[in-house]
């Protein structure tokens, strides 16, 4: 019985002599081997005494084929499993005083192999067939691929699937129409590239990817960011995504829960609108969307920290001398109530309210007080240079320009007066 994964042996005793270890571990073979004799080489053979011959776990390595050898009978402290769905996993043994930490593993077969592990330290027998201490062949570990770059269709694979340990992947250039549901089982993925493509449409499964950190989908056919995706576990991880080159005309206010975002690319789409929360991507550092046909900015994009900023090339229009005044007085019970559960952050959700108030919360505008409004506010344009939110600004014009039009909303006529950068 065999797993295949990142393995890392911690000694106990390092911390007691003021050392550390590496903290990183090696891709690995893990074998249950039991010591029979001989005579009596099969698996579940017993010893003299009518019990079962005791089962070793021999790891090895791509530097140390022959392996070490860790007897397990009556030989381990303690079991740790909370992150087993994650493909990690502890086991603590009595001697030698090692921790012997697995991670990057399939979370089923990490599971199978535990149990077994359990039955060699109780001593029981173990139904699966168990190895012998031979040294592990350098093919083994081929199967261990983190990275795989496809740029043809020809290259493309059909009747295999992908290495399960890959943590890179590339397909592009292959005419792919729709995403490869077979990648979506990568669950150690870091990087998944399927720029140059014919994709039309996202999976929300992407999200169970819950340790991918870049997404690059340059150069398709997507016409939009589903809200699922939004609120997947790529609020976690996501740190880079790419969405140049394709036909999306907005994206959903909730694209602004991807926070840990660092990099964001949407050049050369039909962008009508940026998401007005926008200043809650408050990691942002690198952003790019030009050419795209952005007649504005939100008033949160006042809110952004960033270190480049490209927004050539997009339709901005002129500020607007008057304002647009849409208040209500008094209030409406609606809009009062969606005040209230905005300003004390109550949760809410389509479980608790009907879907279209969700919608309506979701989308509230801010004003530059930093109370909420539905229907009844002012609408005004103003102008930012966009180095008051960016080291380096690519200009936005052929005119040397740096000044963008910035869409602001206020809750009152006391809100819009006071406002310096509207008198």
């Amino acid at each position: 019985m065999k797993l295949h994964c990142d393995v890392e042996v911690v000694s106990r005793h390092l911390p007691a002599l003021g050392m550390r270890n590496r903290g990183k571990g090696v891709r690995a073979v893990l074998s249950l081997c039991q010591q029979t004799p001989r005579s009596q080489p099969r698996a579940g053979a017993r010893d003299d005494r009518g019990g079962p011959h005791p089962t070793c776990l021999l790891i090895s390595t791509l530097k140390d084929k022959r392996g070490t050898r860790y007897e397990l009978k009556e030989n381990i402290e303690q079991f740790f499993t909370k992150f087993m769905d994650e493909g990690k996993a502890t086991v603590r043994l009595k001697e030698p005083p090692v921790d012997i930490c697995l991670s990057k593993a399939n979370s089923s077969s990490l599971k199978s192999f535990l149990t077994a592990v359990r039955l060699a330290h109780r001593g029981c027998d173990i139904e699966a067939p168990l190895t012998t201490f031979t040294p592990v062949k350098t093919s083994e570990f081929e199967k261990f691929k983190t990275k795989m770059v496809i740029t043809s269709k020809k290259d493309y694979p059909l009747s295999k699937n992908f290495p399960y340990s890959l943590e890179h992947l590339q397909t592009s250039y292959c005419g792919l129409v729709r995403i490869d549901m077979r990648m979506l089982c990568l669950r150690n993925l870091k990087k998944l590239d399927l720029s140059h493509n014919h994709i039309k449409k996202l999976p929300a499964t992407i999200g169970d990817l819950i340790h991918l950190q870049e997404l690059n989908l340059n150069d398709n056919y997507l016409e939009s960011f589903s809200v699922a995706l939004c609120q997947s576990s790529l609020q976690m991880s996501l740190r880079s995504l790419d969405l140049s080159k394709n036909k999306i005309k907005a994206l959903p206010v909730q694209f602004c829960q991807l926070r840990e975002l660092t990099d964001l690319k949407l050049d050369d789409n039909e962008l009508i609108r940026f998401p007005f929360k926008m200043g809650q991507l408050t990691k942002l550092r690198f952003l790019s969307a030009a050419r795209n046909k952005l007649p504005f900015l939100p008033s949160e994009f006042k809110n952004l920290s960033l270190e480049y900023l490209d927004l050539f090339g997009n339709t901005f229009e002129q500020p607007k001398v008057l304002p647009i005044i849409m208040l209500q007085t008094p209030l409406t019970l609606l809009e009062s109530s969606a005040q209230a559960v905005l300003y004390n952050r109550i949760p809410y959700g389509s479980h608790i309210i009907p879907f279209h108030l969700c919608q309506d919360l979701d989308t509230a505008k801010t004003c530059v007080c930093g109370r909420f409004c539905l229907n009844s506010f002012i609408q005004g344009t103003t102008t930012m240079n966009l180095h008051s939110v960016a080291h380096t600004v690519v200009l936005v014009d052929n005119m040397g320009g740096t000044e963008a039009p910035v869409m602001s909303y206020f809750c009152s006529l006391a809100c819009y007066v006071n406002s310096c950068d509207m008198l």
